[in-house]
């Protein structure tokens, strides 16, 4: 999705001694749009970033903000006058101004008068107003945060850049701060694009995701859909541990120990990565099968459980000695977890009966050898 009002970054490529980062880069993010750039370190999203910011020299592609041509490698608009709000990691605020000075910094051909009222505009956005006359130095990590984020708006940008905002935070904080600032950014229309590698801040923020990965986007869509559907193995495992096994495609399925998957195209007899979520495997006792019926698809061995608040994780051995594969049949040993809504701690040494729910299975073919 790209709207003229918003940025538009087409064929960005770029290398630092020879070494390409970013590879040939589509991205498009429309007004009033909230897009997270997420992958691990190293992976381009931060340099991205910067060019779209025009921090770094463009040496490939294009990049439009509101419509316009803000950079190709022939030309470039400065940083100052593309209609970009930045806020960084370390929201680096002017140490020698107070709360309104640094508000105030960016704003440009107003009057006194207009000067102070977009000042107590963004300030009463972000909760600060009262704090119009202190330091940074006087201030918490939160605050600044969100002095930055008043900063950043105050010109009324037309496009949004954030780089890791919220990861100086301590866990509890962060939540709230991200919660206000989703708020700040959809009341004021501004297209927004966020770097993070924390994908369930994803989640939150984003109305699309686009995952990058060794410098290309690897998937691009809506939290629901990277999610739900995965393109690869690596988008799998990056919103969250996986479980990954191995499986031969017969009759147009893969037998794995907890039951067939449907193999979704892949060629008969080949062999394909399974990629199962935790909170795909269901748990529950073992009980004999009735009336001549088929019992559960795997028994696995309890190896540990561990309470996480609001989920349970599970050590299984899901084969070996003690534990049994599909149709009750002993075979090698394997170690899978599981992850069970609220308190639910069985026994060292426990037999489960465990259970495969489709959708949070995916198959790919196997990575190539080099």
């Amino acid at each position: 999705m790209t709207n003229e009002s918003g940025l538009k970054i087409h064929g960005v490529s770029h290398a630092f001694d020879g070494q390409r980062v970013v590879d040939s880069v589509d991205l498009g993010v429309g007004a009033g749009e909230l897009v997270c750039l997420v992958g691990p370190s190293g992976c381009g999203k931060t340099t991205l970033l910067r060019l779209a910011a025009g921090l770094a020299r463009l040496q490939h592609g294009t990049i439009e903000i509101g419509g316009s041509l803000a950079a190709t490698p022939e030309r470039t608009v400065p940083p100052e006058v593309r209609g970009v709000g930045l806020v960084f990691q370390d929201y680096a605020l002017f140490p020698h101004l107070d709360v309104a000075g640094n508000v105030a910094f960016g704003l440009r051909g107003l009057n006194a008068t207009e000067r102070a009222q977009r000042i107590e505009t963004v300030l009463a956005q972000v909760n600060m107003l009262e704090y119009r006359s202190m330091w940074p130095h006087q201030l918490s990590g939160g605050q600044q945060q969100r002095i930055a984020l008043a900063r950043a708006l105050a010109p009324r940008p037309r496009v949004m850049l954030l780089d890791e905002p919220f990861s100086g935070l301590d866990t509890r904080l962060r939540a709230q701060i991200r919660d206000d600032t989703l708020h700040v950014l959809k009341e004021s229309g501004v297209a927004t694009l966020m770097v993070t590698h924390d994908a369930e801040e994803a989640m939150f923020m984003a109305d699309r995701i686009a995952v990058m990965n060794r410098g290309r986007i690897e998937q691009e869509g809506k939290p629901t859909e990277v999610y739900g559907r995965p393109a690869s193995a690596f988008v799998a495992r990056f919103f969250g541990e996986v479980n990954e096994l191995r499986g031969i495609v017969r009759n147009r399925a893969v037998v794995t120990p907890f039951g067939p998957v449907a193999a979704n195209g892949h060629t008969e007899a080949a062999t394909v990565q399974v990629v199962i979520r935790p909170e795909g495997l269901k748990l529950s006792p073992v009980t004999p099968a009735r009336d001549g019926g088929e019992g559960p698809a795997c028994i696995a061995k309890v190896m540990a459980a561990r309470l996480l608040g609001r989920s349970s994780w599970i050590h299984l051995d899901i084969g070996g000695p003690s534990g049994h594969g599909p149709a009750g049949e002993t075979s090698h040993a394997q170690h899978v977890h599981a992850r069970v809504p609220g308190s639910f701690l069985p026994n060292e040494g426990d037999m489960l009966a465990v259970h495969l729910d489709p959708n949070q299975a995916f198959i790919f073919a196997l990575p190539e050898t080099p």
